[in-house]
């Protein structure tokens, strides 16, 4: 029997996306050779066989993570150890934070118990505190022209706490000023330090226009890349959403020129972030120093498609804005990391300073997370590393037909492996739930695929538990598969007999 195709607008912007990539690049896993001259203390690199994946301690990796709200190191009342314990414990690697050049305020976007919004007087910033009071919420103006050695101090601890436990740091270094009410509270305002930096609007920050802030930028980017030289665990985000608050392309070049320039005079090199928009943008240029390209709120995941041939890592670190239900945030990660990311962080609302471990369960944020979703996208993490990913990529026209309707993606290695995901089909926004879910569903599935063997084993996305191997044969260029019962999404591996 013949079911109509059924593939979602999300899967067919990443069709055809195989004639972007290189073949020669997927001929290969990770060279070990290439591997042992990089060195077991290297930094997380690109993987020199798949650029769209990366290296780390010897092994190709993915980044998966349910992540607190970026505080960790400039909340002093935040315990990182306890939070990094729990992310390692839940299986995952990954966490985000920011440098601290950045704060929040209680008000901010509505998000319990903020992280990023240290209380009075336990907010701990890259520059020291003068003698002079008058800081925004009280305590001692900044010295601009000073380093905290305290918070070097902590920030090391931090970075030394997450390589013991396996979690690799995404340390951003900069954020814009979504309102006048957040550079008010910041020690670049000429309010907040002794030094007269400062005396400019919000949207003009991160502009190139004022030479004393720009110096005190590129002035801590130098300091922070020269403290964390000999850490493997860690890349660096030029800026978290440079597309708000009047943030420049130059400038933002410019950083990345000061990390390269500083990193080159120290003899190493991490990777460089740079966050692209919200949903997707296609990249029209590319500083040659980048090599992850970051996007929040990738439903449908489009944006790994408009830029899988920049040859980059293509990341989502930062999820919300869609409901608290775990389901949303599962099919968000593995939709994005079978359309061929690199890197998914949920950005969880359940870790607060109260609750580092991440077990608060009634906050009113504006997104999810939780222990739960944590221990499912480990089960994603994986799935993905039990797969030979690096000699994979994603490829929607594998997908022949699916009836009843689901949304599908697959990442393949044609002829000898292929990872199948499907997911009831959910709107970005979705007002009920109930309407969209589908409970005890049982799908058929057509695969085009080379004529032969293959074993099939599914895997429950919510519990791991997986299915007896079943061998399925591929008569005319189609494998024809049917799902056992299962609730929402279900994901399988399908290998060619004998291939490993």
């Amino acid at each position: 029997m013949s079911f109509p195709t059924i593939v979602s607008h999300a899967v067919q912007r990443w069709v055809g996306v195989t004639t972007l990539f290189a073949t020669a690049i997927l001929a290969q896993p990770c060279d070990m050779s290439t591997v042992r001259a990089a060195g077991k203390d290297a930094p997380i690199a690109i993987c020199p066989d798949n650029p769209h994946y990366l290296l780390w301690r010897g092994r190709p990796t993915v980044l998966v993570t349910s992540g607190e709200h970026y505080g960790a190191v400039l909340n002093l009342d935040f315990d990182f150890a306890a939070y990094l314990e729990a992310l390692a414990a839940d299986g995952l690697n990954h966490t985000r934070t920011f440098s601290g050049t950045y704060r929040e305020i209680p008000s901010s976007f509505g998000i319990t118990d903020n992280p990023l919004a240290p209380k009075p007087n336990r907010y701990i910033a890259p520059w020291a505190r003068s003698t002079q009071p008058g800081y925004f919420d009280g305590g001692n103006k900044f010295d601009l022209k000073r380093w905290d050695e305290n918070y070097f101090r902590r920030l090391r601890g931090f970075l030394t706490t997450a390589k013991k436990h396996g979690v690799v740091v995404e340390f951003n270094l900069f954020c814009p000023f979504y309102n006048d009410d957040l550079w008010n509270a910041n020690p670049m305002n000429v309010a907040n330090n002794i030094n007269g930096i400062g005396t400019c609007p919000h949207e003009e920050v991160y502009t190139l226009k004022h030479a004393d802030l720009t110096e005190v930028q590129t002035g801590f980017v130098r300091k922070v890349v020269t403290e964390l030289k000999d850490f493997d665990n860690l890349y660096y985000e030029v800026c978290n959403e440079p597309y708000f608050g009047g943030v420049t392309e130059e400038w933002q070049w410019k950083i990345v020129d000061v990390i390269a320039e500083t990193e080159a005079s120290l003899g190493v090199k991490h990777l460089v972030s740079m966050n692209i928009a919200n949903g997707s943008k296609k990249v029209e240029r590319l500083h040659p120093a980048v090599k992850i390209l970051n996007f929040h709120y990738c439903v449908p995941p489009v944006a790994v498609a408009d830029n899988y041939h920049w040859n980059v890592v293509i990341g989502e670190n930062e999820t919300g804005f869609r409901g608290k239900d775990d389901l949303l945030y599962r099919t968000e990660g593995w939709a994005f990391m079978l359309a061929g990311g690199g890197l998914y962080n949920n950005l969880d609302y359940s870790f607060t300073p109260d609750h580092p471990r991440g077990d608060l369960a009634d906050y009113r944020s504006p997104g999810g997370g939780s222990p739960a979703l944590r221990k499912q996208l480990a089960i994603l993490k994986r799935f993905l590393e039990d797969l030979n990913f690096v000699r994979m990529q994603p490829d929607a026209s594998v997908v022949h037909a699916v009836q009843p309707k689901f949304t599908a993606y697959v990442l393949a290695e044609h002829g000898k492996a292929y990872a199948l995901y499907l997911h009831t089909p959910i709107p970005h926004q979705v007002k009920d739930l109930t309407q969209v879910r589908r409970i005890g569903a049982k799908v058929d599935v057509e695969l085009k695929v080379p004529d032969g063997l293959y074993t099939v084993i599914w895997t429950d996305t919510k519990s791991g538990r997986q299915s007896e191997e079943q061998q399925v044969a591929s008569k005319d260029g189609i494998l024809r598969l049917q799902t056992p019962l299962f609730d929402d999404d279900i994901a399988a591996t399908v290998r060619a007999a004998g291939a490993r």
